[in-house]
């Protein structure tokens, strides 16, 4: 059986909304515009905290995504809300404490969403959660994992959207 959506939709979400989640999102849609995918696939990135609303990514994210040439602009921190229930088709949280908080705050029985950690899409995983660099400082292998996770959800999507 094929499935079609008219697009997919997809959000990433970390605490904050300023390191992980906009690293994911500007990698993500890089990968989607490399592919000629973009007119299918949409994304975005939230925190599940309002503390930075508004800001632009990290010096670090910013550093590491200029580093390899993967755009960011226009992306700005935003608190994950209600809508986002019903906008995305996947919500791919950064660690634990997020599917956590994202249960609380938004998707309670809301079964059209795939909800899932990054990790979950990295064959082989060292890391359970995507660690983050706003403590850890290590821009670079937060880089790393989140890249091998994006580019195999991509691959999961076309797979299963047959695209």
């Amino acid at each position: 059986m094929e499935v079609i959506l008219t697009m997919i939709r997809v959000l990433f979400v970390c605490l904050g909304n300023i390191c992980r989640s906009p690293m994911a999102e500007a990698i993500f849609r890089d990968l989607v515009n490399k592919e000629n995918l973009s007119e299918k696939i949409t994304v975005d990135s939230a925190g599940t905290s309002d503390w930075h609303v508004g800001k632009q990514p990290h010096e670090g994210t910013r550093k590491i995504l200029d580093d390899k040439n993967i755009s960011y602009e226009n992306i700005r921190a935003r608190q994950v809300s209600e809508d986002d229930r019903d906008t995305f088709d996947y919500i791919i949280a950064m660690d634990e404490q997020n599917i956590t908080d994202l249960n609380n705050l938004l998707i309670k029985d809301h079964k059209n969403i795939k909800l899932a950690k990054l990790t979950d899409y990295i064959d082989q995983a060292d890391e359970e959660n995507i660690p983050d660099p706003y403590f850890t400082g290590d821009f670079s292998y937060t880089y790393q994992l989140i890249y091998a996770g994006v580019k195999n959800l991509l691959t999961h999507i076309k797979k299963t959207y047959h695209i």
